[in-house]
């Protein structure tokens, strides 16, 4: 419908000899200010240097009478004007457009026809996007900040799944270097290696993996006391390399084996399933070749190393290294390796990547040093950012063991979901597979509500929280939306197909659905959609609260039932984009 607006808004340009011309269709924040509005009248007074309302006036007087000066009434593909109730001018000069009853609940039957498919559009149909998240490192623990990248990067996926495209989700995992080296040593100076043996250390592979997590923490901080112990370590790091050190390899199959084992069942939870997994050990010696070859070209020696001066080429980069003294590949080279292969085996049309903040300058180092050796894919790539989430007692770290991983937040989460439920007439069961949907969402709104880049500051109690700004009140308000459908299958109802005369705010809000996914794929921003639904469930609750719906006496019942299914189906499908299943009950 915006599209549709903007190209009639176009034709009456044209007959007062305006063109190009970038103005903005909005939603007013009140709809008593229409269902659209465009400032086009403002952006136009300069130029015409004529007073905003009057141009105003003349636009809307073109609009109201199309044909008498050449405007095509479907000029936005169906017949646009006669699903415009109103053209009204307002304030200084804006232009509001109110859209007719007709429109509406013509939407509705949209919406029951659609199902699975309303909010879909066609922007990247024929397209291969690849997007790449979570990356986490084997015998590290699965922390916050993966967390947060699984969420975000998963949901994108599913935008541009979404948006027509075939979509391949990959995950990019630190499978050699100094953290599997500290891992490694703290695994062999362990209390229970020495007296067990790895293979006799006993726990569910959750547990174990927790437990060379804690191993990891112990190298790194051991590392910082003794020269002796940094030298060790520094061995360990270039047997693991070179596979030269027999026990060293042994413990290093068998951890890799575990951490990736924990990590799919983490993946399970979240409702995640990768396509492809990379391995540093893999990409570095790409990337190392690849530099190599574009030495003089591209990058230069500096004191033994090999670097890329990113502010030659843009005053907004910096220098970084990319080989070092000691000749090894650092995290720039092999990042060069693994887009080069994604780029060569999947020849995505467009390759998302997915991190911290933290990396962003890293990240635009990297790519403006692959677009100078590979021209056409500087415009294929994507990097998208998310902050941090802080606590009360503020930013953790896996390297000093002070840290809350990602997995017992979740399980926190759940727990305490499980907590509230307990005098909930359900069966054990029942109880526990609903707290995990809830609690996993509860984790996913309050990462994917905020916008990219900015920081997060985790409210526990807000997030499980079945009322209000929250992930379980998105699905507590779609159970009760679905409970009304399924009491109502029990009732004889007639076949009356009367329509209210006034238009809901739920109707208002539920014909924007599309409008938010082609803006969230625009942006790359998935909190467009969460902010949205929150919005949507809001306007379903006022709507419920003050309609009497399975009364005998209203004879409007299928029309209300109709635009209930239809909130029902657009609630699961923007959830489902969120990475958020809704339960049967809660």
């Amino acid at each position: 419908m915006k599209k549709q607006i903007e190209k009639l808004i176009q034709e009456a340009l044209k007959s007062l000899d305006i063109n190009e011309v970038n103005f903005s269709i909005e939603h007013p924040t009140d709809f008593n200010n229409g269902d659209y509005s465009t400032n086009v009248a403002m952006v136009c007074a300069k130029q015409m240097k004529t007073n905003p309302r009057d141009l105003a006036e003349k636009i809307v007087a073109l609009l109201q009478t199309p044909s008498a000066f050449g405007i095509s009434p479907l000029a936005g593909g169906e017949n646009t004007l006669s699903i415009i109730s109103k053209i009204q001018v307002a304030g200084p000069g804006f232009i509001n457009f109110y859209l007719s009853r007709e429109f509406f609940a013509n939407n509705i039957n949209d919406i029951l026809k659609q199902k699975e498919n309303w909010g879909k559009n066609k922007i990247l149909e024929g397209k291969k996007v690849m997007v790449e998240y979570t990356d986490m490192n084997p015998f590290k623990p699965f922390h916050i900040g993966h967390l947060m990248t699984n969420a975000i990067g998963e949901s994108v996926s599913r935008i541009v799944e979404f948006s027509g495209a075939d979509t391949i989700r990959a995950n990019y995992q630190g499978d050699v270097g100094p953290h599997v080296a500290k891992a490694i040593y703290g695994i062999l100076n362990s209390k229970e290696y020495k007296e067990l043996g790895f293979k006799n250390i006993n726990g569910s592979v959750s547990q174990i993996s927790n437990w060379i997590g804690g191993c990891y923490a112990n190298g790194s901080n051991l590392m910082d006391t003794s020269e002796d112990i940094k030298r060790e370590i520094e061995r360990i790091n270039k047997a693991v390399y070179e596979k030269s050190d027999e026990e060293v390899n042994t413990v290093y199959e068998w951890g890799m084996d575990i951490t990736m084992r924990a990590f799919e069942e983490i993946y399970k939870i979240l409702g995640t399933k990768f396509d492809r997994y990379y391995m540093e050990s893999v990409m570095a010696p790409i990337g190392e070749k690849i530099v190599k070859e574009n030495l003089g070209k591209v990058f230069t020696e500096s004191d033994g190393a090999i670097v890329f001066h990113g502010e030659n080429f843009d005053k907004k980069l910096h220098t970084r290294v990319f080989m070092n003294s000691q000749g090894l590949p650092t995290y720039e080279t092999k990042e060069i390796g693994l887009t080069i292969t994604k780029f060569e085996k999947d020849n995505p049309d467009i390759s998302i990547i997915t991190t911290a903040i933290e990396q962003a300058e890293y990240m635009k180092v990297v790519q403006k040093a692959i677009s100078l050796i590979h021209p056409d894919l500087e415009s294929r790539m994507k990097h998208i950012t998310h902050g941090m989430m802080k606590f009360a007692f503020g930013k953790m770290s896996s390297r000093k063991g002070n840290v809350i991983t990602g997995q017992s937040l979740l399980n926190d989460s759940i727990s305490v979901v499980l907590e509230k439920m307990k005098d909930r007439e359900m069966t054990e069961e029942e109880k526990k597979k609903t707290s995990e949907i809830v609690g996993i969402s509860a984790l996913k709104y309050s990462i994917l509500r905020s916008s990219l880049g900015s920081d997060i500051i985790y409210d526990f109690e807000k997030s499980i929280s079945f009322e209000g700004d929250s992930g379980p009140y998105l699905q507590y308000t779609s159970v009760r939306a679905n409970s009304i459908i399924k009491k109502s299958e029990s009732m004889k109802i007639g076949d009356s197909n009367d329509i209210p005369e006034s238009i809901t705010l739920l109707e208002r809000y539920l014909y924007q659905f599309p409008e938010v996914v082609e803006h969230s794929y625009d942006k790359l921003e998935p909190h467009h959609i969460a902010t949205y639904l929150t919005e949507l469930a809001s306007s379903f609750n006022s709507f419920y609260g003050n309609t009497q719906i399975l009364v005998e006496e209203n004879k409007y019942i299928n029309y209300h039932l109709n635009l209930i299914k239809a909130f029902t189906s657009t609630m699961k499908n923007g959830l489902w984009l969120l990475g958020i299943k809704i339960p049967e009950r809660m």
